[in-house]
C-alpha cells in the first residue's frame, strides 16, 4: 500500500489578493494576505478531502516563511519536504481580484529552489499520484528536479499530474516552455489546461481538438481543459470527448484558485477510482464552493458533504 495519496511538487507562496473587486492592479488600493500556489491549493485541498498528501516546496527564512508553515499546519499538512533556505525571502505574488483571469505580479526568490534531495526514491515508490505546474517548471534548479523526479516517478509506476497554467512573464522564452511542456508529456501525466492558458502558450486562439491532439500526439491520454463558465471538456485518446456544463454559481466572490479546486475534485475522485464523468462532476461542484469564496476553501465547512 502506498502512503502518499499525492506529492505535489512546486510554488508554495504567499498571494496578496485585491480587496477590491473587478479592477486591476494599477488600481486596487489594498490587498489581503493568503497563502497561495497552485500546488500549495492541491495539497490543502486534498487534506481537507481526506487524502494523504505531501507537499514538497522552498521557503525564505522568514515572517511569510513562518506563516505558511503554520496555515499548512493548521490543515493537517506534513511540512517535513518543505525546506527553509536563509538566502532568499519566500516568494510573494499580487493578485488583482477578479471574477475571471486574474492579473498578478510576481516577485519569485526562494520558491524555484527546489533541489533533489528534497525527493528520495523511497519517497517516490510510496506515491500514488506525482503534481506539479507550469510555474514550478518554469525556471531552475526547480525545472531540473522536477523533470528528473517525474521520469524516475513515471518508471516506479507512478500516475503522474500536471496543471498547465502557462504564464509568459515566468518564463525566457515559449519555445523554452513549450519543450519543457512536451518532455513532461512523455511520461503521461494527467493534463488539466484552461482556455486562457492555450491561449497564451500557443499565442493565437485554437479549436478544442487541436488542443486536444497536440497533447495526444505528445503522449497524453487524457487532457481537461477548463473553460470557465461554460464548464469543462476532457478528451481521452481514442474515445469521444466528454463535456459538461458549469454548476451554476449566483454571485463569483473570487476566481483565484478556482482552477486548483477544480483540479483537487478531480484528483480526489481518481484516486478514489471513480469513472472519469464522475471525476469531471466532483471536479465542478468543488471549483464551484471555491467561486463563492475569497481565498482558499473556507474552513468552517465539511467540503466531503458537499461533494458526495
Amino acid at each position: 500500500m502506498k502512503n502518499i495519496d499525492i506529492l505535489c511538487v512546486g510554488e508554495v507562496l504567499v498571494d496578496f489578493i485585491g480587496h477590491q473587486n473587478g479592477v486591476q492592479i494599477n488600481n486596487t488600493r489594498d490587498y489581503h494576505r493568503y497563502l497561495g500556489g497552485s500546488p500549495t491549493n492541491v495539497a490543502m485541498n486534498c487534506a481537507r478531502l481526506g487524502l494523504k498528501p505531501i507537499m514538497v516546496a522552498t521557503v525564505g527564512d522568514d515572517g511569510f516563511g513562518e506563516y505558511i508553515f503554520k496555515r499548512l499546519t493548521e490543515v493537517g499538512l506534513n511540512t517535513s519536504y518543505i525546506k527553509t533556505i536563509d538566502n532568499k525571502p519566500t516568494s510573494v505574488i499580487f493578485v488583482s481580484r477578479t471574477d475571471s483571469t486574474p492579473d498578478f505580479i510576481p516577485y519569485r526568490e526562494a520558491d524555484y529552489h527546489i533541489t533533489k534531495d528534497q525527493i528520495s526514491k523511497e519517497t517516490l515508490l510510496n506515491t500514488n499520484i506525482f503534481h506539479t505546474t507550469c510555474f514550478a517548471l518554469s525556471k531552475d534548479p526547480a525545472r531540473t528536479t522536477i523533470l528528473k523526479k517525474a521520469e524516475e516517478a513515471f518508471n516506479l509506476g507512478c500516475k503522474l499530474s500536471i496543471d498547465l497554467n502557462y504564464a509568459k512573464k515566468l518564463w525566457r522564452s515559449q519555445e523554452e516552455a513549450l519543450k519543457v511542456i512536451k518532455t513532461y508529456c512523455k511520461f503521461n501525466p494527467l493534463i488539466k489546461i484552461s482556455e486562457d492558458d492555450m491561449e497564451r502558450l500557443f499565442e493565437k486562439k485554437l479549436p478544442h481538438n487541436e488542443i486536444f491532439e497536440f497533447f495526444h500526439n505528445e503522449g497524453v491520454e487524457t487532457a481537461c481543459l477548463t473553460l470557465g463558465s461554460k464548464g469543462v471538456k476532457l478528451s481521452q485518446k481514442g474515445k469521444e470527448p466528454i463535456q459538461l456544463p458549469a454548476i451554476k454559481v449566483e454571485k463569483i466572490m473570487d476566481a483565484t484558485g478556482a482552477g486548483d479546486a477544480f483540479w483537487s475534485g478531480f484528483l480526489f475522485a481518481y484516486i478514489k477510482e471513480k469513472p472519469i464523468q464522475e471525476c469531471l462532476e466532483v471536479a465542478l461542484k468543488l471549483a464551484a464552493l471555491k467561486l463563492q469564496n475569497v481565498g482558499r476553501l473556507p474552513d468552517n465547512i465539511n467540503i466531503l458533504s458537499k461533494l458526495l
